[in-house]
């Protein structure tokens, strides 16, 4: 072979790598602009001010993230049976109200979608609240998958700390378990998940309201002041307000629930109370 032949294999071999780059980079590019909306769309209308991402467009969270909110609030509730006088959704609504507060006095966080979802006791034979009408139950292995996801989402979506607290007993050990791992695992790229289990503690709650007058007894219907006043924050009808009134029950556990404006306002202050412990939590393990 001639030095001439040489140099021109060398050459054709060469501009065939620099071929292939140049198709890889042009394909790169291609994949980018295959997004649709552009991923930097500009906005045309105002930032929406509401801490919650379901009520916020992808716009807003994505600005939201870019301006230092990093910080996302995951939350479990649930559907089960609360008696004659409360929804079955009472812990979501606990949450909304709550979530929005420790939302506020962080500065820096958004709070993603309730999760209503949750071990309720087994489905076959049904168990605990299960064996009630309206009750939604997940397998365990279930809902820490659906953590997970969650998680995994919002960290792929930006997020850089990620807070779990649940407002129900059986929701606890899946989002320890979960946290814990998760955690663990992605530390070292910075990103925190952090589980809150300073919040869901009935004891020091029920102490704090002693504190506060409020001494209840037990109907036995899975109902009490604490979950019946956070609810009225959100709204007195969710308890059935105005038919209980009529039907000379507005009271529970003992404890008299009119003026109606009184325990909103009572409401307020557990509201207050329970947000103050989570941002007190979070601070310390950052």
């Amino acid at each position: 072979m001639t030095i001439n032949h040489m140099k021109m294999k060398l050459l054709t071999g060469a501009l065939v790598i620099l071929s292939a780059a140049t198709m890889a980079q042009v394909n790169e590019s291609r994949a980018d602009k295959s997004m649709s909306p552009d991923p930097e769309t500009k906005r045309v209308i105002p930032k929406s001010n509401s801490p919650f991402i379901e009520e916020l467009t992808w716009l807003d969270v994505r600005d939201n993230i870019r301006e230092g909110k990093t910080t996302v609030l995951i939350t479990t509730g649930g559907i089960e049976q609360s008696g004659p006088y409360i929804p079955t959704g009472k812990h979501n609504y606990i949450l909304r109200v709550v979530t929005r507060a420790v939302a506020e006095k962080l500065g820096n966080a958004l709070i993603a979608p309730i999760v209503p979802f949750v071990p309720e006791g087994n489905l076959d034979p049904p168990t605990g609240h299960v064996k009630y009408a309206g009750t939604i139950s997940l397998r365990e292995e279930t809902y820490e998958n659906l953590l997970r996801d969650i998680v995994t989402s919002y960290k792929v979506g930006g997020f850089r700390t990620i807070v779990l607290f649940g407002d129900s007993g059986g929701n606890q050990k899946g989002m320890a378990k979960v946290a814990g791992e998760l955690d663990q695992l992605w530390k070292q790229s910075g990103v925190r998940v952090l589980y809150i289990d300073e919040y869901y503690d009935n004891k020091r709650l029920s102490a704090w309201l002693k504190t506060q007058g409020i001494e209840e007894g037990d109907e036995g219907i899975h109902d009490n002041f604490k979950v019946t006043a956070q609810i009225m924050v959100l709204d007195p009808e969710l308890v059935r307000a105005k038919a209980r009134i009529a039907a000379g029950k507005f009271s529970i556990n003992g404890v008299d629930l009119s003026p109606i404006d009184k325990t909103i306002e009572m409401g307020k202050k557990i509201v207050d109370y329970q947000a103050d412990i989570v941002v007190k939590a979070i601070k310390a393990r950052q």
